[in-house]
């Protein structure tokens, strides 16, 4: 690692993913709530038209894609409120067609060279420039700041809208504050995974924190260590391996998420499995069972075998000083 650190490239590399690590989750997190898992994707592909026009007019692509990416996000939202039945269809074509123009216009351009598109489809982060990096520093600090000055806020709409309506919540104009976040985490995003990549950073850290919090606050902590550990990873092991940036970050992600899945699934066997072992606790206490009684809570546990049982739901399951386990 402290090889890596040394080259001039890979720190700026680093720097790029721990940005993009920490934005997208962050903003992820409420399209999550939102069921909108896959915006981030369609705002990809229409920030593509905007690094095309930047190549073909000469202008900084990163502020043109950021252009493009705001207008995209304001159209969903509006086209959305609309509560049309077409909108998906006006969202497909907007999508579909965003990536399109994208393609036809680079081709047209002297820099529209195969590797050039697929340095935006796919991420470039070895590329990143010191320009590039104090532009996505920015941008990553506008995102942070103000997610968590307005996450409560964010939250609420996210989670009901039409209560946070009736709580005199404007939730329209939180909306479009989320659809320019979202915009602005696809550009800081995409020298990292690439356009065509870009949800999955948003997406799978939360997903993967939401089998390990059990709050709102700690899966969103989650998300972001997630996100850094497997954007600052996939860079470390891209170089190593000498594979695609993006592809690998994603992959590890996906990899992080899979095994959370199964140890989540496994815990939830065992725990079941100790459940119903403790239904099976044959004794019956009380009063005058023969154990000692000990006040716990709102309730009393009985000593039995050097454990502490206490009744629950027709069985008796084990009790420590301050958490419940169920008994084998």
């Amino acid at each position: 690692m402290t090889e890596l650190l040394e080259l001039g490239f890979m720190r700026q590399a680093l720097l790029a993913a721990l940005l993009a690590g920490v934005a997208a989750p962050l903003v992820g997190v409420f399209l999550v709530q939102r069921r909108m898992s896959l915006i981030g994707d369609g705002m990809g592909h229409v920030a593509l038209a905007g690094v095309a026009i930047g190549i073909l007019t000469g202008q900084q692509p990163v502020f043109t894609a950021l252009l493009a990416a705001i207008a995209a996000g304001v159209a969903i939202e509006l086209i959305r409120a609309s509560g049309r039945t077409s909108g998906d269809v006006a969202l497909a074509v907007m999508f579909y067609g965003g990536i399109a123009l994208g393609v036809v216009l680079i081709s047209k351009s002297s820099a529209g060279t195969p590797a050039n598109l697929t340095a935006y489809l796919f991420g470039a982060i070895l590329t990143t420039s010191g320009t590039d990096l104090v532009v996505l520093a920015v941008l990553a600090a506008v995102v942070l700041a103000t997610t968590l000055l307005l996450r409560q806020r964010f939250f609420a709409v996210a989670n009901d809208e039409e209560y946070a309506r009736s709580a005199g919540i404007p939730v329209m104009a939180y909306n479009l504050v989320l659809a320019v976040l979202t915009a602005v985490t696809v550009v800081v995003s995409m020298r990292v995974v690439g356009l065509l990549l870009i949800s999955a950073l948003m997406i799978i850290p939360n997903a993967t924190a939401q089998l390990v919090a059990r709050s709102f606050t700690a899966s969103l902590v989650w998300a972001v260590v997630i996100g850094v550990v497997c954007s600052v990873g996939g860079v470390v092991v891209s170089y190593q391996a000498e594979t695609p940036s993006g592809g690998t970050i994603v992959l590890l992600a996906i990899a992080g998420f899979l095994l959370a899945s199964t140890v989540a699934a496994v815990s939830s066997r065992v725990r079941r499995a100790a459940h119903a072992a403790a239904e099976r606790h044959d004794h019956e206490h009380g009063p005058v069972c023969g154990h000692p009684a000990v006040e716990h809570g709102d309730h009393v546990d009985y000593l039995h075998d050097g454990h502490r049982h206490a009744a629950h739901q027709g069985h008796y399951d084990e009790h420590g000083d301050h958490a419940e386990v169920e008994t084998r």
